[in-house]
């Protein structure tokens, strides 16, 4: 029971952004301590990458993902497959929940990983949608 419960208010909280030239990637262990930080192909070579990235995450953690896939709510998106093909190839597990947001106003914030680029929108996504 208490490793239910210590999982339950332990979530890592994950923000996924898919640009025209890569898809960004932010992990943290709530909004201070950044876990995984990642710049990969705009759309994923095969259908379950995501949802088996999320899945590995929270397995490697031990603790359930919250995740945020950013749209363009403009509509003008960059055509990734991430956000056209999502729901139709894959469930939910216990291990991760994901909720598609639109693109936010972005703040600026220094973590001890540098070298990655920016990923200032992925945190400010993480706080206003999958912190609530």
């Amino acid at each position: 029971m208490q490793a239910t419960r210590r999982m339950m208010t332990m979530a890592i909280w994950t923000a996924i952004r898919p640009g025209r030239s890569h898809t960004k990637i932010l992990a943290t262990a709530g909004v201070e301590q950044t876990l995984l930080k990642a710049n990969l192909r705009t759309d994923p070579a095969h259908p379950r990458a995501l949802p088996t990235l999320l899945e590995a995450i929270a397995l490697w953690q031990g603790e359930p993902v919250r995740a945020a896939l950013s749209v363009d709510a403009s509509g003008g998106g960059c055509g990734t497959r991430l956000s056209r093909e999502l729901f139709d190839v894959f469930e939910p597990t216990p291990l991760f929940s994901l909720v598609v947001v639109p693109d936010r106003p972005r703040r600026r914030r220094r973590d001890r990983l540098d070298g990655l680029g920016d990923f200032r929108e992925l945190r400010q996504m993480l706080l206003f949608e999958v912190a609530r």
